[in-house]
């Protein structure tokens, strides 16, 4: 008797991981035990958003149990207000892509490629013998540099530890260091190369010691271009081939195909009063950015930004995540590797509460008292803004999709994660 009970419980765990394996699809949420009524309150918020001009529009979609509970488009994605905002929409993901960049990282140590203490040197001989910044003059941008006390590895990277900077929205000392020397955020850029980038990033200095502090920089870029040195292949070909295809991304790249141009979603600005209005072509932010880069033929391969994606395809990715590395029969990364991610790796982070893992925030419990995130959820959100989130306790998935910069809004997608958690019981 026994015996025919273990095995019946070993068949319903089975047809249970099969079930959460499969792909993600719509379903009535009143199937879930979900209130319509309350789920509603999210299509109310939006609206108003966007009746006050706040925002022009965007696509939100939550996912729970591996079943979509809510994806629905909002608004517009013109300035007269004319051309509806559309589910397939395909936005500019920004910092997203960091997400996409770490897992890449990640299924290169499952290979035994690399290890993430392995020096950034031993991938890209520039980042030998480093300098740390001392004393920087603003008025010629000349500086003084002590030596670095230890190799930056691709943990230190993938954590924000590294002392690396960001061009272009980094600190006045970082944004004019990179300027001279042509290192750009790599969002909108014209025909460079990301290699060519990252090899004059590592001759230039640290902005602090190596895991001495917690500073968002082009980290990530540079891991991009590590997958790029050890996979022998482009970071848009890696992509593509080890990830986006095994799990169904089909809306998913760094420049369009010219069949998805008219696909592509607006870019909003806002005036002096905070009402959305379309971008103009280019914007300067010590540099220029081409507004439709997604359109491009272009060359860089940002994988600290540049990627462009729908909310049903970063929600897949999500899921996948959420499934422990695993989608739909395909599986990218060991439950062990997710994990690893998915857990504290460095505590002193500008939001107290919350801790980084391998490329993402990780909420705690002390998060729990300010946030209706589960502990152990994890997120992170991308320049235009957007944002998403991943919690296991409550097996979430969700996401708000704008296309907005600046955005003095931003308590919308505050507001947002608040409304999913009302809704669910």
């Amino acid at each position: 008797m026994k015996q025919i009970t273990s095995i019946l419980l070993a068949s319903l765990c089975s047809f249970a991981s099969i079930a959460q394996s499969g792909p993600l699809k719509e379903v009535d949420p009143a199937t879930m035990g979900i209130s319509k009524e309350r789920l509603s309150r999210i299509d109310n918020v939006l609206q108003e958003y966007v009746d006050k001009k706040l925002i022009a529009g965007g696509v939100a979609i939550v996912a729970q149990d591996g079943k979509i509970i809510y994806h629905k488009a909002i608004g517009y994605n013109d300035d007269d207000r004319k051309v509806a905002m559309k589910k397939d929409v395909i936005f500019r993901i920004a910092s997203q892509t960091k997400a996409i960049t770490s897992v890449g990282i990640m299924m290169l140590y499952e290979e035994g490629k690399l290890m993430l203490n392995d020096p950034v040197w031993k991938f890209v001989p520039e980042f030998k013998n480093q300098q740390v910044l001392d004393k920087f003059n603003a008025k010629d941008t000349t500086y003084t540099t002590v030596p670095a006390k230890r190799a930056v590895t691709i943990r230190d990277l993938l954590t924000h530890t590294s002392g690396i900077g960001y061009a272009q929205i980094g600190t006045p000392e970082s944004n004019a260091i990179y300027y001279k020397h042509g290192v750009v955020g790599g969002i909108g850029v014209d025909k460079i190369v990301l290699g060519d980038k990252m090899k004059i990033l590592g001759t230039l200095p640290l902005m602090h010691q190596p895991g001495e502090k917690w500073s968002y920089g082009l980290n990530t870029d540079l891991l991009g271009y590590i997958i790029e040195v050890v996979s022998g292949m482009s970071l848009d070909e890696f992509f593509r081939k080890r990830i986006f295809e095994p799990l169904g991304m089909k809306d998913t790249y760094f420049y369009l195909p010219k069949s998805k141009h008219a696909r592509m979603a607006s870019l909003f600005s806002e005036d002096s009063l905070g009402h959305a209005r379309l971008m103009q072509d280019t914007f300067v932010l010590n540099g220029k950015m081409i507004r439709d880069f997604p359109a491009m033929e272009g060359t860089y391969f940002s994988g600290g930004g540049g990627l462009s994606s729908t909310a049903l395809d970063y929600a897949i990715f999500l899921q996948m995540m959420l499934n422990k590395g695993e989608y739909n029969g395909k599986r990218i990364l060991s439950p062990t590797s997710v994990r690893m991610m998915t857990v504290s790796q460095y505590d002193q982070i500008p939001w107290p509460a919350n801790k980084f893992g391998l490329g993402f925030s990780v909420y705690t419990e002390k998060s729990e008292a300010t946030s209706p995130l589960s502990a152990g959820s994890f997120d992170w959100g991308g320049m235009f803004s957007s944002t998403y989130w991943v919690d296991p306790k409550k097996k979430i998935v969700a996401q708000l999709m704008l296309n907005q910069f600046p955005n003095s809004h931003g308590e919308i997608h505050d507001k947002f994660k608040i409304l999913v958690y009302q809704a669910i019981n």
